[in-house]
């Protein structure tokens, strides 16, 4: 996908990864970004920064995300590229309050769903589309720490290989955005989450926007801003119990087990 004159929607606008992919598309001359972020403000700072238009929603409220495609697609034009981006980190253990594994479900799997239930019709109807979800090196290795984001970037994972599997053939395509560590407002906090993700370093969300232009270029499904992850995945794939072993002993390693 060439991103000169489309129409993009980008959750998750207002900071970090979002707002770096908002101000990266519009260096490739979109005709629009949409910048929707659950503080106003802070999408109102991003849209300033790209001509765009700011839309304040709640990625976890269905409604909140069928709101922004009518809006968009009524005052602005066809939406060509979704960008779900919004996400969150929180229920750190298996005893975490429900509250918090329905929370992040909610914002890190319905949300693209959402996106997808509402939008994909619209797609298909007028010859194709594109989706951009954010996932994490998370949803292809697992997290130490962040229990709840572990299972729920997984998650996200498989429901855009389910999107792609279904509807390539009717236009539709899909990117999953995998990246480790990001210096961005979630790994500013001091945890074993963000202690493993960082293991590699920490890269900027600038960088992290110049790889997924250039992925969606290819249309690759996954995108990998960190390349090392592929090894990790042929190694997760080669021998599973190998596998496992290692990143238990890093676990141990990060907790001060060992």
């Amino acid at each position: 996908m060439e991103l000169k004159d489309k129409v993009v929607v980008v959750t998750g606008a207002g900071s970090g990864i979002g707002r770096a992919l908002a101000v990266r598309f519009h260096a490739e001359g979109t005709q629009k970004v949409v910048c929707v972020d659950i503080n106003l403000s802070n999408a109102q700072q991003t849209a300033a920064m790209v001509n765009g238009v700011a839309m304040i929603a709640d990625v976890a409220q269905e409604a909140d995300i069928v709101r922004v495609i009518e809006d968009t697609e009524n005052d602005i034009g066809p939406i060509d590229l979704f960008c779900s981006n919004a996400g969150v980190g929180m229920g750190e253990n298996i005893d975490s309050p429900n509250v918090e594994w329905q929370m992040i479900w909610d914002i890190n799997v319905m949300s693209h769903v959402y996106a997808a239930r509402h939008l994909l019709p619209r797609m298909v109807a007028r010859g194709g589309g594109y989706f951009l979800n954010t996932s994490s090196a998370a949803g292809l290795l697992n997290q130490i720490g962040g229990a709840a984001y572990g299972v729920t970037k997984h998650a996200a994972v498989g429901f855009g290989e389910w999107l792609a599997i279904h509807h390539q053939h009717e236009g539709i395509k899909v990117s999953m955005l995998c990246p480790q560590a990001v210096r961005t407002a979630m790994t500013a906090i001091e945890n074993d989450a963000v202690a493993a993700a960082a293991s590699n370093g920490m890269i900027e969300p600038e960088e992290l926007a110049e790889t997924v232009v250039e992925e969606l270029r290819k249309e690759s499904f996954i995108i990998l801003p960190h390349p090392i992850v592929l090894e990790y995945m042929r190694n997760k794939t080669t021998n599973y119990d190998r596998w496992i072993g290692g990143m238990n002993k890093l676990m141990r390693k990060i907790t001060g087990l060992i």
